[in-house]
């Protein structure tokens, strides 16, 4: 288990790093070409990481195929929502919003697959949505189009977790990777090729292809970090990412939390733990984290 956990959170430090450096392709490129770039060099490698039973070429063989469907449009505006809002606004606060998706999950679940939820539950709701207000604060300062777009972000995300509950015994794993890889590459290629498409030097091609490689890789990890340890066990190491947010932000892009923003990003991740061990407790599992990324 200890190999497993270490995996997962090397997997989101990977994840992490590819943000940052799409954060920092912000202004020099749209972000269809940002989306479109990332998403086919991370294809090229995830790949090589199909599972030994499936075929690349039988992708599109599908037993629901609008629900397949409907998973890779949520990832792909996701995608785009994300590249907007890494490329607007502070780490910290992009991953603040996001993380509000596991409690999103929760409210959805209560709509759409009718689920009972407890008070407990109702409470880290509440509680998420007051760290955001602390890290956030909108009425004291500047709200940007970023911070619409990560809170857009959050509920595509929980969206596709839903999805993903109801998917996940039914599909393969080349059918919804693959379906999420080919539509990101034609609706990004399309949007790069409509508005202002510039081809990237050298050096910012290997940028591009660094934030790909992080991506594969951690999705790469994620895999094998479940065959060490039970997703259960694993999913806190999700909010680790809010230590390499701060990091990040403060190292390479200069942004500094200030005390408030600290204990706002501590809340959110305290509701989504609180979420996760109600599910546990309840269910014997953690459903609302699938322990994959919902977009590349």
């Amino acid at each position: 288990m200890p190999n497993g956990i270490l995996l997962a959170l090397i997997a989101y430090a990977s994840y992490s790093c590819s943000d940052a450096v799409i954060k920092s392709l912000g202004g020099q490129f749209t972000v269809f070409e940002i989306g479109f770039f990332v998403t086919l060099f991370a294809g090229c490698f995830l790949f090589f990481t199909r599972p030994a039973d499936e075929r690349w070429r039988d992708f599109w063989r599908t037993k629901r195929p609008w629900a397949v469907q409907a998973r890779a449009l949520a990832g792909i505006a996701s995608g785009v929502l994300s590249v907007y809002a890494f490329t607007t606004i502070p780490l910290a606060e992009v991953y603040a919003l996001i993380f509000l998706a596991p409690l999103l999950v929760t409210i959805l679940s209560t709509v759409i697959l009718k689920e009972r939820v407890g008070p407990w539950r109702w409470l880290a709701v509440v509680a998420g949505f007051a760290g955001v207000m602390l890290v956030v604060r909108p009425g004291f300062r500047e709200l940007h189009l970023g911070h619409l777009a990560a809170f857009a972000n959050a509920f595509l995300a929980a969206t596709s977790v839903i999805l993903m509950r109801s998917l996940a015994r039914q599909e393969k794993r080349t059918t919804i990777l693959g379906a999420l890889v080919g539509y990101g590459l034609l609706f990004n290629g399309v949007g790069a090729a409509a508005t202002s498409f510039s081809l990237p030097n050298l050096g910012q091609l290997v940028w591009l292809m660094l934030a790909g490689i992080f991506t594969a890789g951690g999705q790469l990890l994620q895999l094998l970090a479940v065959k060490y340890a039970p997703a259960n066990r694993i999913a806190p190491t999700h909010y680790s990412q809010i230590v390499w947010a701060v990091v990040l932000g403060a190292f390479f892009f200069n942004e500094y939390p200030d005390m408030l923003t600290m204990v706002g990003l501590a809340v959110v991740g305290a509701s989504g733990l609180l979420t996760m061990v109600r599910e546990e407790v309840r269910l014997g599992t953690v459903r609302w984290n699938p322990f994959t990324r919902t977009r590349l």
